[in-house]
């Protein structure tokens, strides 16, 4: 075993693979993960019971392992701000872009060939998707 906060296995190996414009997709437990992404894309699935791994619980994870670029996430119909989305600012910051796309926009950008994981969660509540862009490294 690592000893990292990070020891999955296909995670680490989708992560360590790409690089700086690589998206990464952290879905909640009602997308449908495997046709709203690309087929080369790593799907990985956390879904074991409802809400025993969230969305927010794999993001706090990852964001310490990725520098992250952007996000998007995914909003309503009627555009009305989200708690989850709330705590997404709340774990990433606010220097990091944040765009909310509606629904099918949202899943055209999840099927883009630069999502290279897809990450299902057990998550149950609704619009808790959010597809990161992987940044740079800077030295120093």
């Amino acid at each position: 075993m690592i000893k990292l906060n990070l020891f999955h296995p296909e995670i680490l190996e989708a992560i360590a693979g790409n690089g700086h414009g690589a998206k990464v997709l952290i879905a909640d437990g009602n997308f449908p993960i495997s046709t709203k992404t690309p087929p080369a894309c790593k799907k990985v699935f956390l879904n074991l019971a409802p809400d025993l791994l969230t969305v927010t619980a794999v993001l706090k994870v990852i964001k310490e392992y990725v520098p992250i670029e952007s996000y998007s996430v995914m909003a309503t119909p009627d555009e009305t701000d989200q708690p989850i989305h709330q705590e997404f600012r709340k774990i990433l910051g606010t220097d990091i872009s944040l765009q909310k796309l509606k629904r099918a926009e949202f899943y055209q950008a999840s099927a883009d060939e630069e999502v290279c994981l897809a990450i299902a969660t057990g998550e149950t509540r609704r619009f808790a998707n959010i597809l990161l862009v992987i940044g740079v490294v800077i030295p120093g």
